[in-house]
């Protein structure tokens, strides 16, 4: 499942993730900070993520989908 992943963020509209990402923890009114701290990510990662720098892996993926409650595929914005 990672590597199915990983090529989707590679070919995949990655400003989307970004967006849904950024919405998402606001819409849990958590801090990059906060969010970090609850998933054990990277909080530069995750700002840098938020911002455009898509430097990330499948398993990272799961780790936020599985977090927020949504699939990988919402992340990534194939998904509604």
């Amino acid at each position: 499942m990672s590597s199915k992943i990983l090529h989707m963020c590679k070919y995949h509209n990655m400003r989307d993730f970004a967006i849904r990402l950024k919405g998402l923890r606001k819409k849990h009114s958590l801090t990059i900070l906060e969010l970090s701290a609850r998933t054990g990510l990277n909080t530069a990662s995750l700002s840098r993520w938020e911002n455009g720098v898509y430097d990330i892996k499948g398993d990272q993926l799961i780790v936020l989908a599985e977090f927020f409650g949504v699939t990988v595929g919402y992340l990534l914005g194939t998904e509604s």
